[in-house]
């Protein structure tokens, strides 16, 4: 009896335990997996970072997200351990029109480059293989986008199964080759993020594992079935698609054309909400119109998206945690710590001809230097910043227990030879009218050393046709030889006392070789030795007046800096040219005499303010005062009272101070930035060095507004001169050089 009554305590006691550790696993495994789904819709995404605020606010827990687009930047780093709070604070202070464009510091810009950009100034790029023009495959290729997403996503880039994140998470793309979804589980965050949200036609594609991928939006924008496989027991989806248009405003062929999209996308979203079960939630975010290319006012979507979770507030009780909970659920999920504070090496990859001593020239970071996402990024800007590359972007890989940084450039895939243009009109409405067209053919990265051959063509009042082949010396690019010829013809007047007493037209043929040094991004130092022929031909004035054929030859030394921030409408920094010429009759030259020009530039600002001061000083020296070697003076910023080219002669000097404010206070992606200022210029030109002084200087003026447009910096000024005479301006462009 008593070993029955043992026996029967103990079948007792271990039942107790069973039934204690099956209600203990029950309470373990009683909170139900949450799995979240963000919609793509551009600006309109950003509602989604007031649906994480008001679930954070009322203790939701997210065990797994999936995102299409928008959803994806605000999932992934959401994932990464990012707060609400934090995402907000992001998207509030990012300067989007910067972060959606492919424009580098230009500072980052080699010095050809910075040369490229002040001379054709229009930011559009076509390529060209043999008789085919070739376009980018996206307007934006991302370079900006592309470092800012692996800026945030620094501390998770050892970490590429995105089920070890501190939420899994999910990128879901459009293979646009196949036409299907692509679902990214595993690989580079930043470029998975990159490729979800590359709306086709404004973003290049990404390459991911051998596929093609664009805005997960064509075919997913609302990912339901994605989550429904990450094993969640509920979903709360957001929705924040653009509504459809109503009859009344479908009254263009731009918004049928939006509607047709809309309908398109709108047919599978519909499709993924009927896959919600009961104890799922939609929430659809009360945004209006608001467009989803609104990046400058993305903030005013937060509010929308707090609000339409808290009218959900009575559902997502049940899944709420106690406060206990909450604190444990957020411990978990904390941003990771980066597996190396150190980098073990530095190398570049890429796909071109140029030998990789050329490329690792230009870095800066080196092996056992911290990781720092500034320098580095920092570094792919100056590789970008040759202008050689659609994109360059760099990666931390680990290789046999060392972390390091490896850049990837990919070769522009609209290359091998390049198109830019350029335009420029001056025109004061009194029949003074300068206009040119202009184009360059630029053929890049020839061979290892990155030899170019640069190809100019200006059709207008000043026609110019320039050939110049620039071969590097060495691996650091320093030393370079670069053969040219060059074809040109301008208007110059003539003058008798002072008086203007014929225009000419003046015609100019020249080959030459020039040996130089690049100074860093900055500058470069040439010297070099030509020969020419021209000719001077009456234009307007005398007939009987002599045209002039005279021929050219000799050696020249020239210096030209420049680290202004911006070439339109600079904010800082400075810009020098100095020339000295010498003209020689053993080299070809009709006579002996030199000439040394100089133009220095120098601007401040502060707030939207903005001071420039320019200087500009031209002279023969032992001339016999040929016609065709004067130096002109008249125009807009240039004696703006006068006409162009007004006054010409063997001594010119030019002082001018201009001041400009931007106006307006929005940052849209679309926005045309708008300068109103006024200029003060004294100069003039002389006959005789020995009658330059101060009391001969003419004072002139202008105020102007200026628009800093896709073709260039375009004005509408009114000039004055302290003789009475007035001009009228529209400039549009660079002036010919």
């Amino acid at each position: 009896m008593k070993n029955s009554g043992r026996q029967r305590w103990l079948s007792g006691t271990l039942l107790c335990l069973l039934v204690t550790q099956v209600f203990a696993n029950d309470a373990v495994q009683e909170r139900p997996r949450v799995g979240l789904v963000l919609g793509g819709g551009g600006a309109r995404g950003a509602a989604h970072i007031g649906v994480l605020k008001e679930l954070e606010r009322q203790r939701i827990p997210v065990d797994a997200i999936a995102g299409t687009s928008m959803g994806a930047i605000v999932g992934g780093l959401y994932a990464t351990g990012m707060s609400a709070t934090e995402l907000e604070a992001l998207v509030s202070s990012l300067d989007w029109a910067a972060a959606l464009t492919d424009q580098p510091l230009r500072e980052d810009l080699s010095f050809r480059r910075k040369q490229d950009e002040r001379e054709y100034p229009i930011d559009f790029e076509l390529g060209v293989r043999g008789t085919e023009l070739l376009l980018p495959q996206g307007v934006i290729q991302g370079q900006t986008l592309d470092l800012l997403l692996r800026e945030l996503t620094l501390n998770v880039s050892h970490i590429d199964d995105f089920d070890r994140l501190p939420i899994p998470f999910r990128a879901i793309a459009s293979d646009i080759e196949r036409g299907e979804p692509w679902v990214m589980d595993k690989g580079d965050l930043a470029a998975a993020i990159r490729a979800s949200m590359s709306v086709p036609g404004a973003f290049a594609p990404v390459e991911i594992d051998g596929r093609l991928l664009v805005d997960g939006g064509i075919v997913g924008n609302l990912p339901v079935d994605v989550m429904q496989a990450m094993d969640v027991d509920v979903i709360i989806a957001v929705d924040v698609e653009f509504p459809l248009y109503t009859a009344d405003e479908l009254d263009s062929v731009l918004a049928i054309s939006e509607q047709m999209l809309t309908i398109l996308i709108r047919k599978e979203t519909l499709r993924q909400i009927d896959r919600l079960g009961e104890s799922d939630v939609l929430i659809q975010p009360e945004l209006g119109v608001f467009a989803s290319t609104d990046f400058g006012n993305i903030v005013q979507t937060v509010q929308p998206g707090e609000a339409a979770t808290r009218r959900e507030a009575e559902r997502l009780r049940e899944i709420s945690l106690g406060e206990d909970e909450w604190q444990a659920y957020l411990a978990n999920r904390k941003q990771p710590v980066p597996s190396a504070s150190h980098l073990a090496f530095v190398r570049v990859v890429h796909d071109g001809k140029l030998a990789p001593a050329v490329l690792e020239s230009k870095l800066t970071v080196e092996a056992g230097d911290p990781i720092d996402h500034d320098v580095l990024a920092h570094n792919a800007d100056r590789l970008y910043g040759l202008q050689l590359y659609e994109k360059v972007s760099y990666s931390l890989i680990e290789e046999d227990g060392r972390t390091g940084v490896e850049y990837l450039a990919k070769t522009k895939g609209w290359g091998p030879n390049f198109l830019q243009f350029g335009v420029s009109l001056e025109d004061d409405f009194e029949g003074s009218t300068g206009f040119n067209v202009s184009s360059r053919l630029t053929r890049a990265g020839i061979n290892r050393l990155g030899a170019e051959w640069r190809n100019d063509l200006r059709l207008g009042t000043d026609p110019k046709l320039f050939s110049e082949f620039y071969q590097p010396l060495s691996f650091d690019s320093r030393l370079f030889i670069a053969p040219h010829i060059k074809l040109r013809q301008s208007n110059i007047n003539a003058f008798t006392d002072d008086a203007t007493i014929a225009r000419l037209r003046l015609s100019e043929a020249e080959g030459g070789i020039d040996f130089g040094r690049e100074l860093g991004r900055v500058g470069e130092l040439r010297v070099g030795v030509f020969t020419g022929v021209g000719e001077a031909r009456v234009k307007i004035g005398d007939p009987a007046l002599p045209n002039i054929d005279f021929e050219t030859g000799g050696a020249f030394a020239s210096l030209r800096f420049d680290t202004l921030d911006n070439t339109r409408f600079p904010r800082e920094g400075a810009r020098a040219d100095l020339r000295w010429t010498l003209s020689r009759p053993g080299l070809g030259a009709d006579s002996k005499f030199d000439t040394i020009e100089g133009e220095v530039l120098q601007t401040w600002s502060r707030g939207k303010n903005s001071l420039q001061f320019g200087l500009e000083y031209a002279t023969t020296l032992e001339s016999d005062r040929a016609v065709q070697d004067f130096f002109p003076l008249g125009g807009f910023l240039r004696l703006s009272g006068l006409e162009r080219g007004e006054i010409s002669g063997p001594h010119a000097a030019l002082a001018k101070l201009v001041y400009y404010r931007r106006i307006g206070n929005s940052k849209g992606i679309l926005d045309t930035p708008i300068y109103l200022g006024v200029s003060a210029e004294a100069g003039n030109v002389w006959q005789n060095r020995s009658d330059i002084s101060l009391a001969s200087m003419q004072i002139n003026g202008s105020l102007f507004a200026g628009f800093d447009t896709f073709i260039g910096p375009v004005y509408v000024a009114a000039g004055l001169a302290e003789q009475g005479q007035s001009n009228f301006y529209l400039f549009i462009g660079a002036p010919p050089r």
